[in-house]
Order: C-alpha cells, then structure tokens, then sequence
C-alpha cells in the first residue's frame, strides 16, 4: 500500500488477520456496451483506468458516467506478496453490484451473486509462479426487475426517491495470508452476562486441530477457552466481571482466535465483540434488560462523490457522530447493506442500528427475483450478525409498494415476507425481526407504521388510537397483536437549503423534478424548526409509541428532507437538532 492508496484501512475490522494487502487503487476497466466486448477474460482491451473501490458512476472512480452499464471489466495484476510462500491467499471482495465472475490468467476462479454482500476467493494455486492477471467481470442487470437494488434508479435517471446506481467493485478488494485450514467466518452470541458462544466456520477442516480463543480487554487477558476444531460445534467462553457493551458505554472485548496443530498455530484472526443482549418484554424493546426508547434516523448511506461508498473512513465516522450530537441514539440503515467500517464505527461509537436488506428493486411476484432474495438476504444476516451495535432486522421494506388500501397483495409476496422471517429468526433467534417495515406484516416481532403527515395535531390523531393503531397498508395484514409499536419512518419535511433565500421556489422546483421531499415546504428556517419540533413533541406524547425513526440524516440527491445537507452541512443549529430530539418522551414507563 501507498500513501495514496485510497480505503486503505483494514476493510474488516471485525475479523482480520495481520498478514493483509490492500488491492485499491488504479484497475484497468472497459464499460461494455451491449455485445461489443465479448469476452476479456485475459484481460486484454480494456482502455480505460478506474480507482478501486469506488463505483463508475462515481465522481471519484474517475469514470462518472451514469447511464445503464449491465457488463463492465476490471484488470490487474498481482504479484504474490514477500514472505507469503506456503500461506493460503486468500482473495476477498466487499460487495461487487450484482454479479461477479473471477478469472486468473484466464481460467475462472469464482462466481458470486449479489450486490451486498462480500465474498473470497482462494488465490493460491494462481500465484503459484508467483503473479498472475487477476480479472472481474461485473453484470448488472437492474432494469430486469429481479435483483434487490435499494434506491438505485431504474430510470434512465434519478427520480423521487430514487437515486443513481452503483454498478461493479463498491468496496475494498484486499489480499490476506492465512493458514493452509483456516476460518471463513466465526458466528458469535453473546449476553450481557457474560457468555460468548462462538462458532467456528473452517475451511479445509482436518481433524486434530484445536480451536482456541482468548479475550482481552485494554490489553489484559480476561479469558480464554479451547476445544477440538469440529465444523459446528461451539465453544463456550465465559468473561469474568463482564462490563456490558451499550450507548452511553459501548465496550467492546478483543477477541482471538487461532487454529492450533499442537503447539503450532496455523491460523490466527484478530475480532472484538460487546456482551449485550436484546429481548421483547411484552410492547417493550429491551437492551440488556432495560427498555430502549428508539430516537432513529434513516440513513440511506449515500454519499455526493462516491454514491453507495464513503469517500473515506472518516466520514463513515463522522455520519455517526453528528447523527449522535444531534441526540439521536441510532439508524435504521435504510434500502442498503452498510459495509463492515460503518458498523465497526457504530460498535465503537455505541450507535443503535437496525439492519436492512436492499428489497426494492426485486419485484415480489417475480420467482426469480424471491429466489435473488432469498438467497442474498442469509449472506446479509450471517455478514452482520456478530456486531453489537445491530438490535433488529427489517428484511423488507413498504411490502406492497403501489398497491392502494383495498387491492389484496399477491400470494407469492406474502409467502416471500413470511419466508424471510422465518428465515431470519432461524440464522439469528437473539434478534427481533421487522418483517416488513411499514407495512404489509405477516409474521412480525415489532409492529411499525409509516407516516408522513405534516400537521402534528392530525399526526397525533392519526397515531393515537389504540388498539386500532393506525397502518396505511393494503391488505393482507394481520390485526395487531401488541407488539413493540414503532413509526420508523416519519417527518421527511421538503426543505433545500441551497435555496434559503426563495422558499416559494421550492415546491414549483418539486413539482418540475428538480426537488422532492414530503409536505407543503416550510416558508422560512423558523418554520422548518417548528414542524420538526411539534412533530416530535406530537410522537414522544403518544403512550403507546415506543420509538420512532426520522426522515432522514441527509439530503440525498433531488431529495431534500434531510437534518444535514447532502454535503452533511445541518440545517438547523447541531444544538437545536439535539434539544428537539434528544427530549424524553413523556410516555416512557407507562
């Protein structure tokens, strides 16, 4: 790695090792238009030079250009790193949008599907001489309408809520040396108690080895475990004086884990984790045995000048931290899969996220496209699962999007909410699950609604009946059941700054397509302060409300509801967002 190298930060915080090499940076690339390019599997042809991890449509891929691409190439080459003789090398891909093929000096190596989600490739036999042509052929075919997409556009352009796409590499590329049987993954369970349950996953199991783990806390061993490497079988760690992992006190455990032949370590990876641990007590989320109130922003996760890619690790940071100051305790991660920097920031930090998959874009009664979604949405959980700072998870979002309030939902959606909360509960039974944010529920361990009414007296009229809470749903619903209730998506007041000066200006600039958001816009800042304070006042005074999530941390393109700018510049004075939503509900307890 160089100075210049961009992401050049350990991709995977969470699970790493220590022999690793960055592979960001200049790629050779070619946008390939409808059949022109064949195949390039060797590598050859390609004309033009992109900076890895960011996406062509990026600014700051050095492409940036926007329209349609369902074929592009990447080319480079690798050269085995020193010292890395007799290691396994091991290729790994934080998310490549949406399918990806693998070739070494020509011969296919790998295949992945999804957009979301990271994926390895053993490398070693093609750097047996020592280097070989490392090539990627990305296929993205949005338009089909069977890939979960979240919010990229399948219009030429942006639009509403719609926003451009993310085509190819997305993450970090990276090389790591481990050994000959090494571990793909460690699943973890933990409680605030202290009891960690970990999970070996190895690849190239051999009997006779020993997996071993050690956890240390400010550098000082507090417990270590073993027991023999069997595929599945799990070791029990318990944590003496466990300090537990939450906001306010978000402490996180270094882990170790080493596969031992003997007294021979032959694999070793650095992880973390918090001892925490989240239940449903009747209509109340709990968090280590206490109610956590939901004061959440969505957070889309975009970003002016590398889209669906953070332009650096400091502004994942950042997005957190301002999100904090202006007194919300979490996010819901909204239509995308965040890349692990962004939850490494939040266990750190003690920020509360609900994980979500990018189910728009996969139409519900397509077959293939429940098959895309129920094969990418397991690789989501197991990815996630292990940090802390993840409390619940919404697999899909707005079930029935379009559908007016007496048209019926297809039975092959149904069956697809369902099968993803069964699912879901299956990979993680520690966590609650949304089956459907919004709406439409069928099996669901917290009940949320959407709502987008401006005016807080009819938005508390709205909210307030209860039992018969308010759901803007077709149907196909159940009745409600006296789960955790929750308005994860409200406010989103049309407000473009840029504009401060001409606010009559902004509906008209809405209604041309230069603008979206909800509402009439406020006339004045005064204005947009006062709808955002009595619309929270409204939600935190309503007994049966047990959090809410506000639209949203940013402007995002032509949307322009956010608290910050798309630039992350606030609309609002930082302390003004704080004293409005950081104030205590005045139902809590009740």
């Amino acid at each position: 790695m160089t100075e210049d190298t961009p992401r050049a930060e350990q991709p995977r915080p969470h699970f790493h090792r220590e022999h690793w090499h960055s592979l960001n940076g200049a790629w050779e690339f070619a946008i390939d238009p409808v059949g022109e390019i064949r195949d390039r599997r060797d590598g050859t042809g390609l004309d033009r030079t992109i900076t890895v991890p960011f996406a062509p449509e990026s600014v700051l891929s050095g492409i940036g250009e926007t329209g349609f691409m369902e074929s592009v190439w990447y080319a480079r080459d690798i050269v085995r790193p020193d010292g890395w003789d007799g290691q396994r090398i091991l290729l790994h891909f934080g998310a490549v949008d949406w399918q990806a093929r693998i070739f070494a000096d020509g011969r296919e190596i790998g295949l992945h599907r999804g957009g979301s989600t990271g994926f390895t490739v053993d490398l070693t036999d093609a750097l047996a001489s020592g280097s070989c042509r490392l090539v990627v052929h990305a296929e993205d075919h949005l338009q089909s309408g069977t890939q979960p997409a979240g919010k990229q556009s399948r219009r030429p352009h942006s639009w509403g809520c719609y926003y451009t796409r993310t085509t190819g590499i997305w993450q970090s590329v990276w090389l790591e040396a481990a050994g000959d049987t090494y571990l793909s993954a460690v699943d973890m369970v933990t409680d605030a108690a202290g009891h960690v349950t970990l999970t070996p996953r190895p690849a190239h199991w051999r009997p006779g080895l020993t997996f071993h783990v050690s956890a240390s806390l400010d550098g000082q061993q507090v417990a270590d475990a073993e027991r023999p490497l069997l595929p599945g079988a799990p070791l029990q760690l318990t944590i003496p004086e466990p300090r537990a992992w939450a906001p306010g006190s978000p402490t996180l455990y270094d882990l170790t884990y080493e596969l031992r032949d003997g007294t021979q370590v032959i694999d070793r990876v650095q992880a973390y984790c918090g001892l925490r641990d989240v239940a449903i007590a009747g209509d109340r989320i709990l968090l280590n045995g206490a109610e956590i109130y939901h004061r959440f922003v969505l957070d889309q996760g975009f970003y002016p000048d590398g889209i669906w890619t953070a332009p650096d690790d400091a502004a994942l940071r950042r997005d957190i931290e301002l999100s904090m100051a202006m007194g919300f305790n979490g996010a819901r991660l909204h239509q995308k899969v965040f890349e692990p920097r962004f939850h490494y920031w939040a266990d750190r930090l003690g920020y509360l996220t609900w994980g979500e998959s990018p189910s728009w874009g996969a139409e519900p009664e397509d077959d293939e496209a429940n098959g895309n979604m129920l094969e990418e949405w397991p690789a989501i959980v197991a990815q996630c699962r292990n940090h802390p700072s993840i409390i619940a998870w919404s697999p899909h979002n707005e079930s029935g999007w379009g559908k007016g309030r007496n048209e019926p939902i297809e039975e092959p959606h149904l069956r697809l909410i369902e099968r993803l909360a069964a699912i879901t509960r299956a990979l993680d039974p520690t966590r609650p699950v949304n089956d459907a944010s919004g709406w439409v529920h069928r099996d669901t361990d917290i009940w949320t609604v959407h709502s987008y009414q401006q005016d807080p007296e009819k938005l508390s009229a709205q909210l307030s009946p209860y039992p018969d809470v308010y759901r803007d749903a077709p149907q196909s619903e159940p009745d409600y059941a006296g789960q955790p209730y929750i308005l994860d998506e409200f406010g989103g007041a049309a407000f473009d700054a840029s504009e401060a000066q001409d606010y009559a200006s902004i509906d008209a600039e809405r209604e041309a397509g230069a603008a979206w958001g909800y509402g009439t816009a406020p006339a004045s800042i005064e204005e947009l302060e006062a709808r955002i304070r009595d619309q929270v006042a409204a939600v935190n005074a309503i007994p049966h409300i047990r959090g809410w999530c506000y639209t949203q941390l940013t402007d995002v393109e032509q949307e322009q509801n956010g608290v910050l700018t798309y630039d992350r510049v606030p609309k609002l004075p930082i302390e003004t967002y704080a004293e409005i939503f950081s104030a205590e509900p005045s139902r809590v307890g009740s």
